[in-house]
């Protein structure tokens, strides 16, 4: 029987997630032969179930919630984004068996931008972020990468948002206010679960969104949520999330296997059959 090569995501859960539908395609595309399998991890069992993954023959992994934070210990090295960002969505295991943690959502979220249709120029501008989690934090570093020079943070828990900005540079406001707070901004980007399928739905009044502000969303189940349907009914480009989720998945495939994948119209229809 043929070795397979494999990699994989762990997190708790993981049973939704397209990250396996998206790596054994191009898997299959490059001819590798290799295997990429969703890990279900228990709370309690992360330093014991990374070792057994060692120990059968990973090359590495992904890292989703709501092990980004809990699995950095673990890591004999991070690189500089991971270490800003205060979170790991990559895992690289060395030959000898150490670990090296990288972040790529950031890199994701930049690529998303640049691809879509909207073209907008954000460098010089000011933006909102809804949330303040690991996801908020890369969201933030890719918008000071894009040249955003004014960022707002809202969020349910202020202190959160505060913690954002002593590592970078940026304003909590508060939750209540995050309507007003959109006023003149040139992107708006929610990184909550609000909006997703299963989850409560995100309030917000569009009403002091400038008509020509981006608006993000990085939720891609349902694909087009309820933020992105209202923004668009009055004018506002768009962009999506399942972009994002193509993208920050190019390096993680690149550091195991060598090669940089394109996100073509095949992989896209793909993943859109997967959300279905």
């Amino acid at each position: 029987m043929e070795t397979r090569i494999k990699t994989g995501l762990i997190g708790h859960p993981v049973a939704h997630s397209l990250s396996p539908l998206l790596h054994n395609h191009w898997i299959k595309f490059y001819g590798f032969p290799a295997l990429y399998q969703a890990v279900e991890i228990a709370p309690g069992k992360l330093d014991e179930s990374v070792r057994r993954l060692v120990e059968e023959g990973f090359i590495g992994f992904n890292v989703t919630l709501p092990y980004k934070q809990d699995i950095i210990p673990l890591c004999q090295s991070i690189d500089e984004t991971a270490r800003r960002i205060g979170a790991v969505n990559t895992v690289v295991v060395r030959e000898d068996g150490r670990l090296r943690g990288l972040n790529t959502d950031s890199y994701g979220f930049v690529e998303n931008i640049l691809a879509s249709d909207t073209k907008k120029d954000l460098y010089g501008g000011s933006a909102l972020v809804l949330g303040a989690g690991g996801a908020a934090r890369a969201v933030v570093h890719a918008l000071l990468t894009l040249g955003v020079r004014d960022i707002k943070i809202a969020n349910r828990t202020k202190d959160k948002a505060l913690e954002i900005g002593a590592v970078f540079p940026s304003k909590a406001v508060e939750w209540a206010e995050r309507a007003k707070a959109a006023e003149g901004v040139s992107i708006l980007v929610n990184t909550t679960s609000l909006g997703m399928t299963g989850q409560p739905p995100l309030e917000l009044d569009l009403q002091y969104l400038p008509k020509d502000a981006l608006v993000c969303d990085i939720v891609y189940k349902p694909l087009e949520t309820e933020l992105l349907r209202n923004a668009k009914a009055r004018g506002n480009p768009v962009v999506t999330g399942i972009g994002m989720l193509l993208h920050q998945a190019r390096p993680a495939f690149r550091e195991w296997f060598g090669i940089m994948p394109d996100v073509d119209e095949e992989v896209r229809q793909k993943m859109l059959q997967g959300l279905k």
